[in-house]
Order: C-alpha cells, then structure tokens, then sequence
C-alpha cells in the first residue's frame, strides 16, 4: 500500500486541535480521500434532484476554507 499526499495545509496550521479537523488527501492511486463531518439529510435535502448517494457512499461536509487552501495542489493534479 503507497502513502496518500495531503492537498492543502496541515490541520495543525488551520484548527484549534488535531481531532475533529477536515482534511484531503491524494492517494497513491490517484483517488482523493475527505475527513469531513457526515452531512444529515438536510444537507441532501440542498443537492439537485439527480444527486444520489450509494448504499457503499457517504455524503460528507467540510468548510470551504479547507478546499481554497487545497487549491494549490488540486491544480497541480493534471
């Protein structure tokens, strides 16, 4: 099994502890990986009506901020 990359910053430069903190990562086989807090329905109630979650899926949220500080390294994906 290879290592994942972290997209973005550590969570210790963005949190106030170092549990219950979003982050992503790249794993060694190109998938991307998301620590987020599970969204409940009212989250799925918001996503357009052909937006379905698979009974091996789950729906996860995480603050915009964490994806902006990504950005960087999202780009330099393809």
């Amino acid at each position: 099994m290879g290592s994942a990359r972290r997209l973005g910053v550590s969570p210790t430069l963005r949190c106030s502890s170092d549990v219950n903190c979003p982050d992503l990562f790249e794993l060694a086989d190109g998938r991307i990986a998301v620590i987020g807090t599970a969204a409940g329905q009212e989250i799925l109630a918001q996503l357009p009506a052909d937006a379905s979650i698979g009974p091996d899926e789950v729906l996860v949220v995480m603050d915009r901020r964490i994806l902006l500080d990504a950005k960087p390294d999202i780009a330099l994906l393809a």
